[in-house]
Order: structure tokens, then C-alpha cells, then sequence
């Protein structure tokens, strides 16, 4: 049985349900509208939990995102950005 994708655009409460699941751990900071300004690695977050983000966001809404997008210097809103700008 084939889980249908979901379309884009990703919203901000489909990053934080996946980017929780990446990161697997409770180090992190969650992700709030207080945050969404922030820099993702301010918030705990390593550049292997973003790469798997990507690789979860692309497999969830069958997207192809550039690598670079995984950087933890951007922000919660850039990522978001960059990511829907792939869609």
C-alpha cells in the first residue's frame, strides 16, 4: 500500500512534527512561532538532523531539495523558504 504524498507548500507545523523526528532527541529546542527567527543550530539542532529533515520533507511531499538547504545557520523562516521554493 502506497502512502500518498502530501503536496506542497510545507508548513510550519509540518516542519516541527519532522524536524522532532530527525532529530530524535530531546536536546533540542522545540520549535515555536517565538523561533521561527532563530537559526537552527541556536536551537540545538546538528547538520545531520537537517539532512535527514531534508530527506524527510522530500520523500513526505516528493520534493528535490539542494543539500545546501540542510544548513543549520539558517533560520526556521529560511528554511521554510528555501524548501517551499523547491515545490
Amino acid at each position: 500500500m502506497t502512502v500518498p504524498q502530501k503536496t506542497a507548500p510545507v508548513g510550519f507545523d509540518d516542519l516541527a512534527r519532522i524536524i522532532k523526528l530527525a532529530a530524535g532527541d530531546d536536546e533540542t529546542a522545540p520549535l515555536t512561532d517565538g523561533s521561527i527567527d532563530v537559526p537552527l543550530c541556536d536551537l540545538g539542532y546538528d547538520s545531520l538532523a537537517m539532512l535527514e529533515t531534508v530527506s524527510r520533507v522530500e520523500r513526505e511531499f516528493g520534493l528535490t531539495i539542494d543539500d545546501s538547504v540542510a544548513s543549520t545557520e539558517l533560520s526556521v523562516r529560511e528554511f521554510l523558504d528555501a524548501v517551499n521554493k523547491a515545490a
